[in-house]
C-alpha cells in the first residue's frame, strides 16, 4: 500500500500538501459538524419550547374557559382564538358538545386536520395515567417532529384536566424558517471549512518551500558530490534537524575528500611506480634480449650441459619482454592517456594478417567474407585477436574457430561481431565471472605459466576504448568449448573524437626515458 501511494504521489511537496489538506478538511469538518449539531440541537429545541409553551397556555386560557354545555361553534372559536398567536401554528380541538356528539374543529381545516396527527401520538395523548407522587397529573403534553410534504412540522398535543369531559387539542407549528436558518448555518460553515481547507494548502505550500528548499540543496550538493566535485559544501544557517543534516553531509564531504585526495595519491604513486620500473627495466632487457638472441643463435654449439640453461634463460628473457610491454600498457589504460589511431580496414584482413604473423595459419579457421570494411584501430584489434586466439590455442587447442560477421546493438548501431570458439573443456563455470581479471589464474596451484595473466584485460581494455565489449561462454554440446565474443562499433571516429575532447586539459604522463 505505501508504495502504491508514493507511485501515485512521488512529490514530496505534494505529499505534504495533501496532508495538511486533509489534516484541516478533517479538523474543519468535525468543527464544522459539532457546531452544525449544537446549533441545530438548540434552535430546534427553542423554537419547539416557545411553540408547546404557547400552546399549553393557549389550551389553559381558550379552552379551558369554554362553558360547560359548549357547542361546536364554540370549540371552533377556541382554536381560531389559540391559533392567533405569535407563533403561527394551527389549531385542531376536539371534545364531545352539549348534544353527546363527538366534534373536532379545526383553525384551518386545509393546512391542519385531525388525520395529520400520528396515531402513536393520538393514543399517547389520550392515554390516562395514574397520578402518585411521581405523576401530579392523569395527563401530559406530547409532541412529534415530522414531515409533511418537504417541509419539517413539529405536531403536539394535550388534553385538559378537569371535571366532566375536556377538549383535547392538537397544534402543527411549520419548522420552515429554523429549517432555513440551519440551511444558511450549513452553507456558512461550510465555506469556511473551504476557506480553512485554501488557507492549510496555502500554509502547507509554504511549509513544504521552507521545508524542501534545503533539501534541494543538499540534493543538489550530493548530484555534484557524486559527479566529482569533492570539494562541495553546504552553507549551514539554524540549529534544527535540517541544519544538524547540512553539518553532516559538510563532514561526510570533508572526510570524503581527504580520503580520495589520499587513495589519488597512493594509486598514482603506485602507477608511476609501474610506469618507472617498467621504463627503467626496458633499458637492461633490451642489453639481456640482445645477448640472449646470440646466445640462442650458439645453442647449438654450447656444452649439452648449459644448453637447457640458455634455453631456459632465453623463454624468462622474452616473457619479461612480454610482461614489461602488457605493464606498460596497463598503465597507459589507467592513466587514461590510451588512444584511437583510426584507419579503415578489411576485417578479414587483419584477422588474417593476425594469424599468420604468428604462424598460427594451420591451427585456425577462419569464417569471414572478404569487403566488411571497418573503421578502428587496426594495432588495437590485432592485440585483441592476438590474445583471444593465443588463449584459445594455449588452453583449448587447435583447431581455432574464428567467424567475423556483422549486428545490431541495443541502440540500433551497426556493430562488428568476431567470435573466437575453441574445441577445448571449456572453461569452469566459478572461472567464467574472472577470466577477464588482472593476474587471474584459473588454478591456484599453478600460479605459474606461460602468460602474465593480463592478456585478457589487456583485450578487454581495447575493446573499452572502442566502445565495444567482450564476453566469454561455453559453446552447447558434447565438442562444445570455450567462446569468446568481441562486438565493437564498426567506426569509432566518434568515440576517438569524445576522448580527445574529454582529454584536452589533461597532461600526458611521463613515458619515461627510451630504451
Amino acid at each position: 500500500m505505501r508504495g502504491r501511494v508514493l507511485g501515485i504521489l512521488p512529490s514530496l511537496r505534494l505529499r505534504l500538501v495533501i496532508v495538511f489538506a486533509l489534516v484541516a478538511l478533517t479538523a474543519a469538518v468535525s468543527a464544522s459538524g459539532i457546531a452544525y449539531w449544537l446549533n441545530r440541537d438548540a434552535v430546534l429545541t427553542r423554537a419547539q419550547n416557545a411553540a408547546l409553551n404557547d400552546f399549553r397556555k393557549a389550551m389553559e386560557d381558550s379552552a379551558g374557559q369554554l362553558p360547560t354545555g359548549f357547542g361546536c361553534d364554540e370549540l371552533r372559536d377556541a382554536a381560531v382564538r389559540m391559533a392567533d398567536s405569535t407563533q403561527s401554528y394551527e389549531v385542531v380541538l376536539r371534545a364531545t358538545d352539549r348534544d353527546g356528539r363527538r366534534c373536532t374543529v379545526s383553525s384551518d381545516a386545509n393546512d391542519f386536520t385531525l388525520d395529520d396527527v400520528p396515531a402513536e401520538l393520538t393514543r399517547a395523548v389520550g392515554r390516562e395515567r395514574p397520578v402518585d407522587d411521581d405523576n401530579d397529573f392523569p395527563y401530559h403534553l406530547y409532541w412529534q417532529r415530522i414531515t409533511k410534504g418537504e417541509e419539517p412540522q413539529l405536531v403536539g398535543g394535550a388534553k385538559l384536566v378537569g371535571e366532566g369531559p375536556t377538549p383535547t387539542g392538537y397544534m402543527l407549528k411549520s419548522l420552515a424558517p429554523e429549517r432555513d436558518d440551519l440551511n444558511s448555518l450549513a452553507w456558512s460553515l461550510g465555506i469556511a471549512t473551504g476557506l480553512a481547507l485554501i488557507a492549510a494548502m496555502l500554509l502547507a505550500q509554504a511549509a513544504a518551500t521552507t521545508v524542501l528548499r534545503p533539501v534541494r540543496r543538499l540534493a543538489d550538493a550530493a548530484r555534484r558530490l557524486g559527479e566529482g566535485e569533492l570539494s562541495t559544501r553546504l552553507k549551514v544557517s539554524g540549529a534544527d534537524e535540517l541544519a544538524d543534516l547540512s553539518r553532516t553531509f559538510n563532514r561526510t564531504a570533508e572526510s570524503l575528500e581527504q580520503q580520495v585526495e589520499a587513495l589519488s595519491a597512493r594509486e598514482a604513486s603506485s602507477r608511476r611506480f609501474v610506469a618507472d620500473m617498467s621504463h627503467e627495466l626496458r633499458t637492461p632487457l633490451t642489453a639481456i634480449s640482445a645477448v640472449t638472441e646470440v646466445l640462442e643463435e650458439e645453442q647449438d654449439n654450447l656444452d649439452p650441459m648449459i644448453a637447457p640453461a640458455v634455453g631456459l634463460v632465453v623463454s624468462e628473457t622474452r616473457r619479461l619482454g612480454d610482461l614489461v610491454e602488457n605493464l606498460m600498457e596497463v598503465t597507459r589504460f589507467d592513466a587514461g592517456t590510451a588512444r584511437l589511431v583510426l584507419d579503415t580496414v578489411d576485417v578479414a584482413d587483419q584477422v588474417t594478417a593476425c594469424v599468420d604473423a604468428r604462424a598460427w595459419l594451420d591451427a585456425v579457421e577462419l569464417d569471414a567474407d572478404r569487403g566488411l570494411m571497418a573503421h578502428l584501430d587496426p594495432r588495437r584489434l590485432d592485440v585483441i585477436l592476438a590474445n583471444l586466439i593465443g588463449n584459445a590455442l594455449k588452453h583449448g587447442g587447435s583447431p581455432v574457430r574464428v567467424s567475423v560477421r556483422t549486428g545490431w546493438s541495443t541502440t540500433g548501431e551497426e556493430q562488428l561481431l568476431i567470435e573466437v570458439a575453441d574445441h577445448g573443456p571449456g572453461i569452469p563455470e566459478d572461472v567464467l565471472p574472472h577470466v577477464f581479471d588482472r593476474f587471474y589464474k584459473a588454478s591456484a596451484s599453478r600460479p605459474r605459466s606461460e602468460g602474465s595473466g593480463l592478456g585478457l584485460s589487456i583485450a578487454l581494455e581495447n575493446a573499452h576504448i572502442h566502445g565495444g565489449e567482450i564476453t566469454a561462454r561455453n559453446a552447447q554440446g558434447a565438442d562444445g568449448g570455450a567462446v569468446f565474443t568481441l562486438r565493437l562499433p564498426q567506426d569509432a571516429s566518434g568515440l576517438a573524437a569524445a576522448g580527445e575532447d574529454r582529454d584536452t586539459d589533461r597532461p600526458a604522463p611521463d613515458e619515461g626515458k627510451a630504451p
